[in-house]
Formats: structure tokens, C-alpha cells, sequence
């Protein structure tokens, strides 16, 4: 898959919030006038932690969205140490501050002062097509669905180069759809998934610095109904590798996820037991 024309309009040329021009800023504002509502129906939920240029070229990409159901940008600055809310108070996005570390914190503090009936998850470092909103709730608006989650895609980084991503990303792909049989909360990551706010509250997000808030919640929803996948490739948020890059090389990042999808092949076959998820050590 190759990278689509509309990046080269959302990935904005800024390392720092100094490098920033105001003119970016007036543009991307102007933007949200013209899309934001103030009785929305969707919340589209950034937790952000030291994002100052990264959650520009986010909220500049969403910006662009494509879609008549109303919906509003909520941005939880989650204890930044940088200018992260230098950049969100230029901005003409609702902001709020959660002391408290970790993106369970940051996303429970989001939900609980979300407008919309429904929340749509995306990650500040993060660049969204035009058409994610919309493809993301044709599906979570099916009956008895009350969560979705989307596929995504890596901009290529000197020593990760596209075709090496590729590969990495249809792994992906298939391993989801394996999880999707028994244990489809495991695919709910928050760089693109959504849910419907009622249920999100019932359940809660965990309120520590661990990973996996994302699906310990989606596990805790599925007793209100389904976890479906959204599939269109057109819909996939963009975002660089640097997750992979604390693994090492694209072979180690790559063997490390075969070697873990391998060995807990036979338990995605079974559905996982009921548990605590806010004090258990998996993922869910």
C-alpha cells in the first residue's frame, strides 16, 4: 500500500512548538469552525502527553474530516512536561488537564467529559483520513455493537522503509483476524477505536500507568454486546514507527511478533475467563 496523496497536506514540517507559525494555526482553526459543533454527536477523544507539534498535525488532519454527523475534539493534556498546552490553547478544540499519568487516567477524564453519545479514540502523534469518522460509525451504528476498531498504517523512517512496514502491517491484519474469532478485544488499540459513551462509562478505563487500557475497557464492554472491525483500508490513520523502534530493527520488531502470536495461537481459541481487568497483569 502506498502512502496516500492527502498525507503530504496533513504532515506538517514542525519539531517543536516554537517552530510553529501562526499562520498554521489560524489555518487549522479556521478548519474547525467550519466542522466542530457544539451539540455533537461524536466526541473524538486525543489523550496527548508531550505532543506539542505532534497534536497540531493531528487535530490539522481531523480538521479535514468529511462527514455530517456533528461532532466536537476533545484533548486531554495528560501532564505534559513540554508546550503541549501552549499548542491546545491556540487551538479552537475543547481541552481538559489530568494530573494523573497514564492513558487510562487521561481517557476516563475524556469520556466522563465528553458532549457526544459517542467517543472515537485517536492518538495525538496520529494523521486521520477524511473519511475515518464516518467509517468508523457505519459500523459501531450496526445493532447490538457497542465497540470498533480500526486498522492502521506506518509512515516509512530512515531504516523503515515502506515495504518493510507493509509486510509488517498485513501480519497484523491477519493476526487480528484470528483474534477476532474468541478475542477481539486484544484488537482494540486507542490509535483508532470507538464505542458508545454509555457503555464506556459503565465499564471505566483503569486508573494506573499500565499498558492495555484500551482493551481492558473493550473487554469489560462486551457484556453490553459486540466488538466488530472496521476493514477499509481507506480509513486507516497514519502514524510514524516509533514503537517499533524501541524493539530494535524492522527484523526484530517483525520476529518478536511472530514468536508471541505463535506461541498463544491455541489460546485465541479460547475465550478468555471473566476477570478483574483494573488489577490483572495481561492485556485485557
Amino acid at each position: 500500500m502506498k502512502i496516500p496523496d492527502w498525507i503530504k497536506d496533513v504532515n506538517l514540517p514542525y519539531n517543536t512548538y516554537n517552530d510553529i507559525p501562526q499562520s498554521a494555526i489560524d489555518e487549522v482553526n479556521s478548519r474547525l469552525d467550519a466542522v466542530l459543533s457544539n451539540t455533537p454527536v461524536i466526541t473524538v477523544l486525543i489523550a496527548a502527553y508531550n505532543e506539542e507539534a505532534n497534536v497540531l498535525r493531528c487535530i490539522g488532519s481531523l480538521s479535514r474530516s468529511k462527514t455530517r454527523i456533528p461532532f466536537e475534539i476533545l484533548v486531554v493534556n495528560n501532564n505534559s512536561s513540554d508546550r503541549t498546552q501552549d499548542t491546545l490553547d491556540r487551538l479552537h478544540v475543547r481541552k481538559v488537564f489530568q494530573s494523573i499519568q497514564g492513558c487510562g487516567p487521561a481517557r476516563q477524564m475524556g469520556q466522563e467529559n465528553a458532549k457526544g453519545e459517542y467517543i472515537l479514540l485517536a492518538d495525538a502523534d496520529c494523521l486521520y483520513p477524511d473519511c475515518w469518522i464516518d467509517e468508523m460509525m457505519k459500523v459501531l451504528r450496526e445493532p447490538g455493537v457497542v465497540c470498533v476498531y480500526g486498522r492502521y498504517s506506518f509512515l516509512p523512517e530512515p531504516g523503515y522503509p515502506r515495504w518493510q512496514l507493509f509486510i509488517l502491517e498485513r501480519l497484523k491484519d491477519v493476526i487480528a483476524s484470528y483474534r477476532q474469532i474468541k478475542r477481539p478485544y486484544l484488537n482494540t488499540y486507542g490509535i483508532s477505536m470507538g464505542y458508545i459513551k454509555e457503555f464506556g462509562l459503565k465499564a471505566g478505563y483503569v486508573m494506573a500507568n499500565i499498558r492495555g487500557e484500551d482493551g481492558r475497557l473493550a473487554f469489560d464492554m462486551m457484556k453490553y454486546g459486540k466488538i466488530k472491525p472496521v476493514t477499509s483500508n481507506a480509513a486507516r490513520p497514519w502514524t510514524g514507527p516509533r514503537t517499533l523502534a524501541l524493539e530494535g530493527s524492522f527484523t526484530k520488531a517483525l520476529s518478536n511478533r511472530i514468536v508471541k502470536e505463535v506461541k498463544r495461537s491455541f489460546q485465541m481459541l479460547r475465550s478468555e475467563k471473566d476477570h478483574d481487568t483494573k488489577t490483572s497483569k495481561n492485556e485485557g
